[in-house]
């Protein structure tokens, strides 16, 4: 009966079906990898800036998708000499194979120039980037190459299997190009000449973000195997592209692990540390090594690839950052476009069938021609942005962060903020009625002082107890940073050193008027003693008046 049932499908119906569901599956993968580039590059910007970073990858996607379906697909086909078809004529099979699999592609690298670009480009100016780069800049280098132009296959004979210079090295050789175009932020670069440096906000989302990015890569390599069946002349199925899914897989998986070998063993070399940042970006520099060449390479090539792409990551980022001068926040160039580059000129020296002049040399040609493209035409549109002052934020909106200047809105509106002065401690301090007067007296009269103390965050809990046992409960509380006794730290953000002079602390602040101040000052000292630089320090200042605002009451009483 099950043979019966078998022998009665149409085979092409059969292959069509499982294509589609393996292409849009794919295609769903790839567009979560935005969430990956989201975590990552708002990982590597300051505070301040997290919600643009986070509001340019939402836009990214909704203008720049829009744009290629309107404008983008059909420029991809004047490119590759098939003349404009918009994508809205295609067939429903159409725009899953064709149109959707095409938009992932082209807005992944889109987003990537965001990140080198952050905490300085305007809005506008970031965003009418992408509908030039979903528009026209992609499409041109999609349609020479993969829509049979002269650099693809049939023409100069250029291979890129998914994307590693097609898709990630447009996407870094243009967020080189757009941040020289913008100039370093304000404080990178000191009057000297010498290289300040800015770590990110969280470490955290940057790891978490490379980690997204990966799952998602397996959606990019192994996806672009995008025929599972295919039907032979005699009506027989039979595998088609997937025939590659095992090496692509393997070739894949070694990429992203020679890539985080190398970053780690090219951060050693420069710091003597295996730096963290560094691995993350090694792995994604290692997948992007592979990309252009996942379904021809040897699985040796590929892991002498990935090392190769990930050892030079700390170098070129050194190069770009302290002798180019050029502020790439998120090292783009590195992860992507240099990658990129030196992965698909690999091709020839590690391909399954041996090594090819002419494949060099079409590689060569295809890789220059590609650059200058990409160059020219960033360097157009952030020069007009630039020529019209609308390229860049003010420096005034730049030290506020562009989350305010940009959006209105703080992503971490309660850092720093009174309201949450939280200390975790185990007591609650009794503030009703029955409970002591906030300074623990009952005669009016006396001498208003405050006692302000600046101390460990930790030991807050045990402050407020303490102040509670004596009778004074009532106090503020702020977020603070600064330097004393403490001896400063240093810290490291890609490899790179920092000293970290300011250290975060938290100020109390009690006034007293019927109760000694130096009570005050010893509870508080008492509690926070830990016998170790930087406890900090209790003063003692006269006040000269008070005045309560609810009831008017002045002088002691109001206190």
């Amino acid at each position: 009966m099950t043979a019966g049932v078998l022998a009665s499908i149409d085979p092409s119906v059969l292959a069509e079906g499982v294509n589609l569901m393996w292409v849009a599956v794919v295609c769903f993968l790839i567009f979560f990898m935005h969430a990956g580039f989201a975590m990552l590059e708002a990982g590597q910007v300051r505070a301040k800036n997290v919600a643009n970073q986070l509001t340019k990858n939402l836009l990214t996607w909704g203008v720049g998708v829009l744009v290629y379906f309107l404008v983008g697909f059909g420029i991809e086909g004047v490119a590759g000499g098939a003349g404009f078809s918009p994508a809205s004529a295609l067939s429903d099979g159409g725009w899953v194979n064709s149109w959707l699999f095409g938009a992932v592609f082209a807005m992944t690298a889109a987003t990537i120039v965001s990140g080198a670009v952050a905490g300085r480009a305007k809005l506008r100016a970031y965003v009418a980037y992408t509908i030039a780069i979903s528009a026209v800049i992609y499409p041109v280098v999609a349609g020479i190459t993969w829509g049979g132009g002269f650099l693809g296959g049939a023409g100069l004979g250029f291979t890129d299997f998914a994307g590693g210079m097609i898709v990630h090295g447009v996407g870094g050789i243009a967020g080189l190009t757009a941040a020289y175009m913008l100039g370093p932020r304000m404080d990178r670069y000191a009057e000297d000449g010498s290289t300040n440096v800015i770590p990110g906000h969280s470490m955290t989302f940057a790891v978490l973000g490379t980690l997204v990015l990966a799952f998602g890569w397996y959606g990019f390599n192994v996806g672009t195997t995008a025929t599972v069946f295919s039907v032979t002349e005699s009506g027989e199925l039979a595998l088609g592209g997937y025939s590659a899914v095992g090496r692509v897989s393997l070739t894949t998986t070694l990429g992203m692990g020679a890539g985080a070998v190398g970053a780690a063993l090219g951060s050693m070399y420069l710091t003597k540390k295996v730096d963290t940042l560094y691995v993350a970006n090694g792995v994604l520099a290692g997948l992007v090594a592979v990309t252009g060449t996942a379904n021809a390479i040897t699985w040796w090539g590929a892991i002498a690839v990935a090392l190769i792409c990930g050892l030079q990551l700390p170098l070129v980022f050194e190069f770009v950052s302290d002798k180019m001068k050029i502020d790439d926040v998120c090292a783009v160039f590195p992860v992507h476009g240099s990658a990129g580059v030196i992965g698909v000129l690999a091709l020839p020296f590690i391909h399954v069938d041996g090594f090819s002049m002419d494949l060099l040399v079409s590689q060569v040609i295809g890789v220059v021609v590609i650059t200058a493209w990409t160059v020219v035409a960033t360097a157009v549109v952030f020069g007009v942005f630039k020529a019209a002052g609308q390229a860049r934020v003010t420096s005034q909106h730049e030290r506020d962060g562009l989350d305010v200047s940009e959006h209105g809105v703080e992503t971490y509106p309660e850092f720093g903020k009174a309201n949450v002065a939280t200390d975790g401690g185990p007591s609650v301090v009794d503030t009703t009625d029955d409970s002591p007067r906030a300074d623990g007296g009952e005669e009016a009269g006396a001498e208003i002082k405050m006692v302000t103390a600046v101390v460990r965050p930790d030991k807050l809990g045990a402050i407020k107890q303490a102040l509670a046992e004596i009778n004074a409960p009532s106090l503020t509380v702020t977020n603070v940073s600064g330097r004393g006794s403490q001896p400063a730290k240093t810290g490291q953000w890609r490899g790179e050193e920092f000293t970290v002079d300011l250290h975060q602390k938290v100020k109390i602040e009690v006034v007293v008027a019927d109760i000694p101040a130096d009570e005050v000052a010893e509870a508080i000292a008492d509690a926070a003693k830990t016998g170790e630089p930087g406890d900090g320090k209790v003063f003692i200042m006269p006040v000269e008046d008070a005045l309560q605002v609810r009831t008017g009451t002045t002088g002691p009483e109001a206190v």
